[in-house]
């Protein structure tokens, strides 16, 4: 059992979040740390008043001074209580693990699944874990092991490489922790789609699982067979393949990466498709659309799945009229009565501000928009309903005439 080796106790007004079991504990929220707790140490949360609301590990090089692993005073911090949380975990994605024609998701999801900091993708035969958390940096030996025993995985990949480290005072690593190592290119099963994925190198840990309803929502003949489709910010084709498995007219996808293009172009092969007349542009996508503006082209179906634009709140004003730029072009490009898909995976432009802006680009365009669908993650995303933060992806289907 792991030793509370100090307590937080908060500012006056301050406990009301904790009390709602949201999981994080700001360091402007806190009076005074007692006790001599190290980083990534167990502590103990107090509100102004001395009464106990919950227990977490502390981290005093981040922000978030604390994240919250349990509001229950008697639970113990112990094995049992890590390897319940991942089989609760697990259980909860039952039903895609017994689906044969989807082999890879999301298991764990931080916060939400009551493991803040720890990702875990499961791609095949194969786990990729993710420790954004100097808590759960820790801790990742004896997790790797209650995965290994649970799952039994051919091998464990680590992908800690993401800028969020950073904030903890972590350095970037990436590579095997056991097992097997997957192979560079490894081939996933989603929707009866395949895909070559590399983990290794990939963005997130090689593929964008959290956009799986969403693509599948191009599995429909009536809405994209014999139309021309732009996939801007393709990747490695994601939303193209199932477009073509629906017979879709001419694709283009844009990417600033010539190899993922590649990649893209070797899925759509890879799923029996000879498909002569799509094009793969390679540039900085808002120089693409101007230059496809330029030379009037048009489309009938737009999708936008940008990177994180906003990276801190400094920069949300600037990432906003980034967002507002990209779906103005998108607009401008689609022939009247088209369909946009749009995308925004930045955790601190909410819904609400993400309609603002289409509404902006709307406007500007001079073209009349209806949104006709809300999309978000798929369900191995799961959002705990006490932390709103967890809901990171929004999109929209808008019909612009």
């Amino acid at each position: 059992m792991e030793r509370i080796t100090g307590k937080i106790v908060l500012r006056t007004g301050r406990a009301k979040p904790i009390k709602n079991r949201h999981p994080w504990i700001f360091s402007g929220a806190v009076e005074r740390t007692e006790g001599n707790p190290g980083p990534g140490d167990l502590v103990s949360i107090h509100d102004h008043g001395n009464n106990y609301l919950a227990i977490g590990y502390y981290n005093p090089a981040s922000q978030i001074l604390a994240r919250v692993l349990t509001w229950d005073s008697v639970r113990a911090i112990d094995e049992s209580f890590w390897r319940e949380r991942i089989k609760t975990a697990v259980k909860g994605r039952a039903l895609l693990s017994s689906n044969n024609a989807t082999d890879s998701f999301r298991l764990i999801f931080a916060e939400s699944d009551g493991l803040p900091g720890l990702i875990v993708d499961r791609y095949g035969e194969y786990l990729v874990l993710q420790c954004l958390t100097l808590g759960i940096d820790q801790r990742k030996e004896m997790l790797v092991q209650m995965l290994v025993d649970l799952l039994k995985p051919v091998g464990i990949f680590e992908r800690s490489d993401g800028k969020v480290r950073k904030k903890e005072g972590l350095s970037k690593i990436a590579g095997l922790l056991h097992g097997k190592s997957p192979p560079v290119n490894l081939i996933i099963k989603e929707n009866g789609r395949q895909f070559l994925v590399d983990v290794h190198h990939g963005h997130k840990t090689g593929f964008y699982l959290d956009q799986r309803y969403n693509r599948a929502l191009l599995m429909q003949p009536k809405l994209v067979a014999r139309k021309s489709l732009l996939n801007v910010f393709s990747y490695t084709g994601g939303f193209s393949v199932y477009a073509a498995s629906a017979e879709a007219g001419k694709i283009t996808n844009v990417d600033s990466s010539i190899p993922v293009l590649e990649l893209a172009e070797r899925n759509i092969a890879l799923n029996g498709f000879n498909r002569s007349e799509d094009e793969y542009l390679a540039g900085d996508a808002f120089e693409v659309l101007r230059h496809l503006l330029d030379n009037s082209q048009d489309y009938d179906i737009v999708i936008m799945d940008p990177p994180k634009f906003v990276h801190s709140r400094k920069n949300l004003t600037r990432a906003s009229r980034g967002y507002k730029d990209l779906n103005l072009l998108g607009m401008r490009l689609l022939c009247r009565g088209g369909l946009m898909l749009t995308f925004s995976c930045s955790g601190l432009v909410s819904e609400e501000l993400f309609q603002r802006i289409i509404f902006a680009a709307a406007l500007d365009s001079g073209r009349d928009v209806q949104i006709i669908q809300r999309l978000g993650q798929s369900s191995d995303h799961p959002v705990a309903v006490t932390f709103p933060e967890a809901a990171y992806l929004k999109g929209f289907i808008c019909r612009v005439w």
